[in-house]
């Protein structure tokens, strides 16, 4: 009988017990390297070994899908914790200061637009009214028909238009500001979308690959059994 060496335990073993190195996968391989870099092709290793480097094989095929999974976990919530906050960043309204005739403009046009600035309108309408027609019969200082009443509401509407106009303008800024901030966002998340796409899709393709070396493993073991179990009958 033809005895061997095996070049992992240094000891003899029937040629039919040893593999052959150009018959062993280039992974396994590699971690025979490691432990034995003046492994060849042309080395032998028993079966015993062998199945040892296979085993540490798939553990490291387990623990790379693994740690891949987890790599792939921190970048989705790095990219979330980013988006946060370029979205605060992006407000148009934080950290901007205004000046005192903007802040008098949006006062202005606030109280111009509410309720509270038309009741008190049509009081003070009616009171003039009614103060200069029955109070005042004998000599009131704004008889019918008001001229002096006009003349002040034409003046209140010439200074109240311009105000309005101007915190129309700034609101104006303000919504295209907003715009800008929506579209930076919308284009940053697209983008991390397609990014994480690509990152799953490429998970994915890496754990085919690993499945698929891990069932011709399985395939090798399988047929060593049936081998086995022939050798017995015979």
């Amino acid at each position: 009988m033809d005895f061997k060496k095996c070049a992992v335990c240094n000891k003899d073993y029937p040629s039919a017990e040893l593999i052959l190195g150009d018959n062993i996968h280039h992974e396994i391989e590699r971690l025979i390297k490691v432990d034995r870099p003046g492994w060849k092709d042309s080395s032998y290793i028993c079966k015993n070994d062998y199945e040892k480097y296979r085993i540490s094989h798939i553990i490291e095929l387990i623990s790379d899908e693994h740690s891949q999974i987890e790599k792939l976990e921190s970048e989705v919530v790095r990219n979330i914790k980013a988006s946060e906050l370029v979205t605060s960043s992006l407000s148009p309204d934080s950290n901007q200061e205004f000046t005192f005739g903007e802040k008098i403009a949006d006062k202005v046009a606030e109280f111009g637009g509410s309720w509270k600035f038309i009741i008190l309108f049509f009081v003070l309408l009616t009171a003039w009214i009614v103060i200069n027609s029955h109070f005042l019969l004998t000599k009131p200082f704004d008889p019918f028909p008001f001229i002096l009443m006009n003349l002040i509401l034409s003046c209140l509407a010439a200074i109240q238009a311009p105000i309005i106009m101007m915190s129309q303008n700034r609101q104006e800024a303000k919504d295209r500001l907003r715009a800008e901030n929506d579209y930076k966002i919308n284009l940053k998340a697209e983008i991390e979308i397609r990014t994480l796409h690509e990152k799953v899709d490429h998970l994915l393709l890496a754990q085919w690959s690993k499945m698929i070396e891990i069932q011709k493993l399985q395939i090798d073991l399988l047929s060593e059994i049936r081998e086995k179990v022939k050798t017995e009958k015979i």
